[in-house]
């Protein structure tokens, strides 16, 4: 029975898995030229908002007006930086390694095979580990970006009126430098509050928005280099090469700042499944990555013809006081919809670090029926909306929160490599030489922009990395404790074929309740019990407590399990599959697609209509298994890991509400576990 069981198991599997072949990928189908608008709107607000901050803080620490020879190097390194990383690394490279359309560091991760991701053991391996590290620092790095670069778009103010103008309005009258942290708190709330829209509402309004940012940046800044052309001869990457020979070691620490220019690039990649590689890459190349070269140069020449632009750089370029007013409205919403393409990212890797088994499990909303990725995450968002909040209310000043970005999102560029490195040998099978060659590539400049940033951890740096620590150690110890667990759930677990031959007859029609039979058997209460079942093979935990504390078990009993499959809906005629295993046992297979919640009255109801199972699920009750975990310092994981992992468990969604189960018809059977 059991053969048969898993050998119509597998049939139903395989023919689902063709048709999410078929699909190919979690990517969008719609149009590319709206995915392509929509991707301007999210995936670039990121690095297309970094001219506002980037050259300012490169210049910034030199000693009096910087030199023409220094302006250069640094265009130079900010272009070249430009290209080799975002364009050869992350879209001609990285971009490939994709699970079905899905990017992000986590997406690299799945595709290796168990034998790199698990020890022999079945523990976590260090290059799981160090895709765990890489995603959570990325979670840092997306608190700092809001922060940074919507208060700088509202200082930006300050260059068209001077900071300690009091303004008086009304009744009463303020400085205006102290509305600039006011107004931004104001402004991210907002941006947190329409996340549960979704992605494509967010990219259709803010696409064009970006669109006209890239134009107007792209033309300014072509306007100051037909005033000064000779900053044309950035393009030469020598002159980044001067820059170090001038400034010797010291000028590793440059790279800390020109780093800002190309924070965006893992957030690119790790918001690929939301429109898609091909829009991604023809936006960048089409209007983005020129529309940023020109903003830079242009910011160069107008340095090298006014030093007093050094101030501001970005808004001097501002052709007039009456543009400067346009232009910081323009750039206050175009950080408001930089701020998006890291929190949409990090729904993203919520969202695979659940379904690898790194993260508990949490509220996932799907927003659009075209493509798996486009999904909004509550406890992530509002996690995001406080953390932001408080680098705001703390820092207070863009600049000094430029001191706390750049680590986080270095160190997961360095990881990223690395985990390419091992796509590459054991998924593509790469000779090593190719391999070598184009990993030692991309750290060549991942290491230096790492190293540097290294340099600003007192100043601020370690906010990324303490936020990256927090999510590293809960996803650490999430994946050893359901591993500790289910292991636990196998060695105590009846398989199917013994507990049905364990029981007692159900008993005829109309006969009334016999109690426990004389014979050892386990006696059959009147009544349907459905028990969810996530191992087909063995009998839920939850039937097992019931039947070795009551010794009574229902009278009809329902294995229920619900499998997850990547396509947007499962035809009805591969939703359900069933058997019987006699002595009033059954076992249901439901199926679902990312876009549909599992209905389990619903299921049944069909099951029922199918012939599938003989019972009513009106007669129903459900019996959800809740595990206990108790802290002690006999566990295996210390008392400090499990109760980090009993506060996770606790603090999950319940299932009931997941799967439609009625509440009232719930039974929750404890369990006390001890790791």
């Amino acid at each position: 029975m059991a053969n048969e069981n898993g050998k119509a198991e597998e049939e139903a599997k395989a023919k689902v898995e063709a048709k999410v072949e078929a699909k190919h990928s979690h990517g969008p189908t719609g149009r590319t030229g709206g995915l392509i608008l929509s991707a301007i709107g999210v995936v670039f607000g990121d690095i297309g908002t970094s001219p506002l901050y980037t050259l300012k803080e490169c210049l910034s620490g030199h000693a009096g007006p910087p030199v023409e020879a220094d302006v250069l190097g640094v265009i130079s390194l900010i272009v070249w930086s430009l290209t080799l990383v975002v364009t050869v690394k992350y879209l001609i490279f990285i971009m490939r390694a994709n699970n079905r359309g899905e990017g992000g560091i986590f997406a690299l991760l799945a595709l290796l095979p168990e034998s790199v991701r698990k020890t022999k053991a079945g523990g976590t391996a260090l290059m799981a580990i160090l895709v765990l590290a890489g995603a959570a620092l990325l979670y840092g790095d997306g608190m700092i970006t809001p922060a940074i670069s919507v208060l700088s778009a509202v200082e930006g103010v300050g260059v068209a009126v001077p900071a300690d103008t009091i303004v008086d309005v009304g009744l009463f009258s303020f400085v205006l430098k102290s509305a600039f942290v006011p107004v931004t708190c104001v402004i991210l709330f907002g941006l947190f509050f329409i996340q549960k829209y979704g992605t494509e509402l967010v990219g259709k309004l803010f696409g064009p928005v970006m669109v006209a940012w890239f134009f107007a940046i792209g033309g300014l800044g072509l306007l100051h280099i037909s005033k000064n052309p000779h900053i044309m001869h950035a393009l030469n990457p020598v002159h980044g090469a001067y820059y170090f020979q001038a400034h010797g070691l010291t000028g590793i620490a440059i790279l800390g700042s020109v780093v800002l220019a190309v924070t965006g690039g893992e957030a690119l990649y790790a918001d690929m499944g939301h429109f898609g590689a091909r829009p991604i890459r023809i936006a960048w190349m089409v209007l983005v990555f020129p529309a940023l070269a020109l903003c830079y140069l242009g910011q160069g020449a107008l340095v090298l013809s006014d030093p007093k632009a050094l101030d501001n750089p970005f808004f001097a370029m501002s052709p007039s006081a009456g543009f400067t007013y346009f232009f910081v409205l323009l750039a206050t919403l175009a950080t408001i919809i930089a701020s998006q393409a890291l929190i949409s990212g990090a729904f993203s890797l919520t969202h695979q670090a659940v379904q690898l088994g790194f993260f508990p499990r949490v509220t996932i909303k799907h927003t659009a029926s075209e493509a798996e990725g486009q999904i909004y995450v509550p406890q992530i968002n509002w996690l995001l909306a406080v953390v932001c909040l408080a680098l705001v209310i703390t820092f207070k000043e863009s600049g000094k929160l430029a001191a706390a970005y750049g680590i986080a999102v270095t160190g997961t560029m360095g990881i990223t490599s690395i985990a390419f490195y091992s796509v590459t040998k054991n998924v593509w099978k790469w000779p090593l030489w190719k391999s070598a060659a184009v990993t030692g590539l991309f750290l060549a400049f991942d290491i230096p922009f790492f190293g540097s940033n290294i340099l600003k951890f007192m100043d601020g740096g370690y906010v990324p990395i303490a936020v990256g620590a927090a999510f590293f150690t809960a996803m650490l110890i999430w994946k050893r404790g359901r591993r500790l667990l289910n292991e636990l759930i196998v060695r105590n677990m009846t398989k199917t074929d013994a507990f049905v031959e364990s029981l007692d007859e159900p008993r005829a029609t109309g006969a009334p309740f016999r109690g426990v039979v004389s014979d050892g058997k386990l006696a059959r209460a009147p009544g349907v019990g459905v028990f969810m079942a996530s191992n087909p093979d063995g009998v839920p935990p939850a039937l097992s407590q019931l039947a070795a504390r009551m010794h009574v078990v229902p009278e009809h009993i329902v294995f229920l399990t619900i499998v997850a499959e990547h396509v947007p809906e499962v035809a009805s005629e591969d939703r359900l599959t069933g058997e019987k295993l006699g002595k009033g046992v059954y076992r249901v297979v439901g199926r679902y697609g990312f876009m549909e919640r599992p209905d389990v009255p619903e299921l049944l109801r069909a099951a029922e209509k199918r012939g599938l199972i003989d019972v009513k699920e009106d007669d129903a009750t459900y019996y959800l298994g809740r595990e206990t975990f108790l802290a002690g310092p006999k566990g295996e994981m210390g008392t400090v890991a499990e109760s980090i992992f009993a506060y996770l468990a606790r603090n999950a969604p319940p299932a009931t509400g997941y799967f439609h189960v009625p509440p009232g018809r719930v039974i929750e059977v404890g369990t006390q576990v001890d790791l």
